[in-house]
């Protein structure tokens, strides 16, 4: 890939990142002018940046939505929901261009006209009541109020006198009687003066009305106004349809914003043609090759939100708040950017240590032309020391190379805020994700991979922990619950938590769920602590959800939990108070490459156990195993434990070892616990693994290897698949 694209897809991720931020930022603080001014330097960078590799199409888009916003930075427009929604989808756009450019390493030929869709989406600027009086503002209007102007049948457009107020008139007042008033503007009738000039007896506001009522009836009520008002049929701007028809193509809009969640690329592509079919069932093949087009045309994330808005077009009744603007984010585990930036200083660190660890090896080769001349007795000091030297700079790299793979949570946890508002929209609550911490660093593998573990655990938060606004209020509570997602350094580990504000774990409801699923028996079920019961949430099959949905109510959730943080050898904790709300906590280590473990060995081959799962070690009469169909258990401690025999799984037979003593290793993994039984116990050291590959990629039981000082090759074991 050329490197001038390579640095514009790396800055321009950055400049979308912080973008999707601030837009959220002001969705929660409109008022937030830092959000505001760094929204509109980084669409101004995109555009720049997209202007030099010549990205015509993507500069365009990031013009429109400049243009969008730009009412807002002045004043002149709320920060709405449906604004901040579009203005999601453009960066959603840009976001699927770059992955384009990554994998073509070429700017997109084909964008312009999904660029032009995603911009035709935005809403309207407020209109003016100086625009021309032609079906313009007619139409901007009905726009601009979606739901409410879907029965509109007239606009209405009234410029009162600057000294109406001296006779009596209240514009807003003499409309409250318009017939089949279904929507008011208020609009400047000029430029609004400064405070300080401003005449408080002055009308500066004119007035645009929809209205449900027939044209003639509006007309005769506007009459005694005289010239000043003016209506508008909008009959003719979107030919009629037939309530069947109507409904069908409604039902396809709904269809691609349903659950908060991305549609498919399958769901949104039938949602198209579906519609697509209809029109030209009525004879409208113009307006269902429109549809075709933008199905053609648009990228995969910003689909939903154009192709709703060209459906909202043509049925008119094109407005915020349509069902598709609650639409998709970027896909959140999509790939990261084959490049990375790293701090200047911790690339010297490493020039450093390089430096430090060639004079080392300068004095390893002296020794060895001294070995020749001398005794053993007096070159072992000077070995000695030379070895203490190397070991200290080995370690000071090992800790310089992880950490140019630290990330800061600010990677995972940036994508969080906009699908938690997505989430809560979608089963209408009012969440906020409050997100401290962003800064914690950790190895990147613990980074990433901590995001879907996270994603369930906030779908969770959001579909059983918080309340709707109505039961919050009732308990006395904000009507917006908050979600709390931080990340701290403790030590050597990193502690990352989610904490909601709403009713708790009923436990009462998770021994019922329990009991229905099978996952427990009735009477077990009964004599359970409350910690107990709690632990069963993240039971496989697990779930309180009555009915399945997007959210949750499969049985899948916090048993993937469990089982991705325990792969990473980190532990998941839980805390709960009714009425309070619930506590989830992960407990990781900092790195998953630099590893402890103890070695033992089985069949004649080296292994490595993570010293995280190594509950103890026990030496025991064989005659203590006892065996149980064709497996095997022994009672340690008041507890029955299943054994496996490394030898065995190796291919060595079983009847081999049926006398004297045996070495077992207790593991605990994913809230269960094992034995494995080998050889001989080994020492404990600290491993940096190499992960498998080839044919050996993905190899069920096995987290890598590492070369031991002997040469022999240390396999490092994934306790949790053992245990399974």
């Amino acid at each position: 890939m050329n490197e001038f694209i390579e640095q514009f897809l790396i800055e321009s991720r950055e400049l979308v990142e912080q973008a999707t931020n601030d837009l959220l930022s002001l969705e929660a603080d409109p008022q937030d002018r830092a959000s505001v001014d760094r929204l509109f330097r980084a669409l101004h960078t995109l555009k720049g940046a997209a202007g030099i590799v010549d990205f015509d199409a993507m500069a365009a888009l990031m013009h429109a939505t400049e243009d969008a916003l730009s009412e807002a930075r002045s004043g002149r427009r709320a920060i709405s929901p449906a604004l901040v929604t579009q203005g999601l989808a453009s960066l959603d756009q840009v976001s699927t261009w770059l992955d384009t450019m990554q994998a073509t390493g070429v700017v997109p030929a084909d964008a312009g006209r999904a660029a032009e869709a995603v911009a035709a989406s935005f809403e309207p600027a407020p209109a003016s009541a100086a625009e021309d009086a032609s079906e313009g503002w007619a139409s901007a209007l009905r726009r601009r109020h979606g739901a409410q102007a879907g029965t509109a049948r007239v606009a209405i457009r009234y410029r009162p006198a600057s000294d109406c107020f001296f006779h009596g008139e209240d514009p807003l007042e003499l409309f409250s009687a318009c017939p089949g008033l279904l929507a008011v503007d208020l609009v400047p009738l000029g430029t609004v003066p400064a405070a300080d000039a401003l005449n408080p007896y002055d009308c500066l506001f004119g007035v645009l009305a929809l209205s449900g009522a027939p044209l003639a009836e509006v007309e005769a009520w506007l009459a005694p106004l005289g010239p000043r008002a003016e209506a508008v049929p909008l009959a003719g701007e979107a030919p009629d349809l037939p309530a069947e028809a109507r409904d069908m193509i409604e039902a396809q809009i709904r269809l691609l914003g349903e659950a908060g969640a991305r549609p498919s690329p399958g769901r949104a592509a039938s949602a198209a043609r579906s519609a697509a079919n209809i029109l030209r069932s009525l004879g409208r093949a113009a307006d269902g090759e429109a549809v075709d087009r933008v199905l053609a045309d648009t990228g995969e994330l910003a689909l939903p939100a154009a192709l709703a808005a060209a459906l909202r077009r043509l049925l008119g009744t094109d407005g915020p708040g349509a069902p598709a603007a609650d639409g998709p984010g970027p896909d959140p585990a999509a790939a990261a950017p084959g490049a990375v930036r790293v701090e200047f200083d911790r690339i010297e660190a490493l020039i450093k240590l390089a430096s430090q660890l060639t004079v080392v090896k300068n004095a390893l080769g002296h020794s060895t032309e001294r070995a020749a001349e001398t005794t053993m007795s007096d070159l072992l000091p000077r070995l000695k020391e030379q070895h203490a030297a190397l070991d200290r700079l080995v370690r000071e790299l090992q800790r310089a190379v992880l950490d140019i793979r630290v990330f800061p949570f600010r990677h995972v946890f940036q994508r969080f805020p906009r699908l938690v508002r997505e989430m809560a929209t979608s089963v209408g609550k009012s969440a906020r994700l409050v997100v401290a911490g962003e800064t914690t660093e950790a190895d990147r593998a613990i980074v990433e991979g901590l995001f879907e573990p996270l994603l369930h655990v906030l779908r969770n938060a959001v579909d059983h922990g918080v309340e709707t606004a109505v039961i919050r209020a009732a308990a006395g509570k904000p009507p917006t619950a908050l979600i709390h997602l931080r990340a701290m350094r403790s030590t050597d580990r990193i502690l990352v938590e989610v904490e909601d504000d709403g009713s708790g774990i009923d436990v009462e409801r998770v021994r019922r769920a329990a009991v229905e699923r099978g996952i427990v028996d009735g009477r077990s079920a009964e004599g359970m602590a409350r910690e107990a019961l709690v632990d069963l949430i993240f039971a496989p099959g697990f779930s309180t959800a009555p009915r399945a949905t997007a959210l949750s109510g499969r049985g899948v959730g916090m048993d993937v939990v469990r089982a991705a943080v325990e792969r990473m050898n980190g532990r998941v904790g839980v805390e709960s108070a009714d009425g309070k709300g619930t506590l989830i906590r992960f407990d990781l280590p900092f790195t998953v490459m630099l590893m402890r473990v103890i070695t033992v060995e089985a069949g004649g081959q080296a292994f490595g156990i993570p010293v995280e799962a190594v509950v103890e070690t026990v030496s025991m009469p064989r005659s203590r195993i006892s065996a149980i169909g064709r497996a095997r258990a022994f009672v340690h401690r008041d507890r029955t434990i299943p054994l496996v025999w490394m030898s065995e799984m190796l291919g060595e037979r079983a009847a081999a070892r049926e006398e004297g003593e045996a070495r077992i290793v207790i593991l605990s993994a994913g809230g269960e616990s094992g034995g494995l039984e080998v050889d001989r116990f080994g020492t404990k050291m600290d491993v940096m693994l190499n992960p498998l590959e080839g044919v050996l990629a993905g190899a069920p039981g096995i987290s890598g290897t590492t070369l031991l000082g002997d040469g022999r090759v240390l396999i490092v074991l994934d306790p949790l698949e053992l245990i399974r």
